[in-house]
């Protein structure tokens, strides 16, 4: 296994975004994460990649504080996961969109707001960082996929979050709207937002900060995508992680 130097942040450095310890969950009869830890620093934009099924929804769900956890801890802002004092302070965005098509853009993001305890000019604010301010009378159930996107993650940003959380927010998505939804990442990060993006595209990971790369339940390797590159020789990304795999998988046997 390899794990490089930033796995862990340095002692008495700035407390970090999430600190996962010895976690392990069972679904079924299988373990879907396996003795996993990690620590995700704050302000940037955070990578979790690899193949379907590798854990990373799973994991996705224990920061966010609906996954049952069977052993270790889940650390979020410096509270337990799922507490009621995060709800505020986490923005999620799931795999399906989280939007009523019977409603219009502006009405959904409002009711999210609601629930967060804001008002309709946080509502409005998500709307125009996400950029449908000209479709916000929009009825959901006649937008693109890109669209319906991009609607959920106004919804995840009204509350205005310390971290936010997406869970493969560009799948199905063109080059172009892909490309544009990092982009909106970029800027979230840069005004000091905590990004947690898992992908099963390793192209991907050139837009983040670190990377923590997953295979079967188990963290493999958490880097940056340079350090990736110079651990394997690899100049495709793709090709690094497929030799981190080859590696992990000959050390294990």
């Amino acid at each position: 296994m390899m794990i490089s130097s930033n796995d862990e942040l340095p002692r008495g450095g700035p407390e970090p975004a999430v600190d996962i310890n010895h976690l392990r969950v069972i679904r079924g009869k299988r373990a879907a994460l396996q003795d996993f830890s990690v620590q995700i620093g704050r302000g940037s934009i955070t990578g979790l990649l690899g193949p379907s099924g590798c854990g990373k929804t799973t994991l996705i769900r224990c920061i966010v504080g609906t996954q049952v956890v069977t052993s270790g801890t889940v650390t979020v802002l410096g509270r337990p996961a799922g507490s009621p004092e995060l709800r505020r302070r986490v923005g999620y965005l799931p795999q399906d969109p989280t939007i009523y098509n019977d409603l219009r853009i502006v009405d959904n993001v409002r009711y999210f707001a609601t629930l967060y305890g804001f008002d309709s000019h946080a509502a409005d604010d998500a709307i125009d960082r996400v950029g449908l301010t000209d479709h916000r009378t929009a009825l959901c159930a006649n937008l693109s996929g890109g669209q319906r996107t991009r609607v959920s993650l106004a919804c995840a940003l009204v509350c205005q979050p310390d971290l936010l959380v997406l869970d493969e927010p560009t799948v199905g998505l063109d080059p172009v709207l892909r490309a544009d939804l990092w982009e909106q990442f970029s800027e979230l990060a840069r005004a000091g937002t905590t990004l947690l993006v898992s992908s099963h595209v390793m192209d991907e990971a050139d837009h983040c900060g670190d990377l923590l790369l997953m295979r079967e339940g188990r963290l493999v390797a958490h880097t940056t995508p340079t350090h990736l590159r110079e651990d394997t020789g690899c100049t495709s990304l793709e090709d690094a992680f497929l030799s981190i795999i080859k590696r992990s998988m000959r050390q294990a046997g």
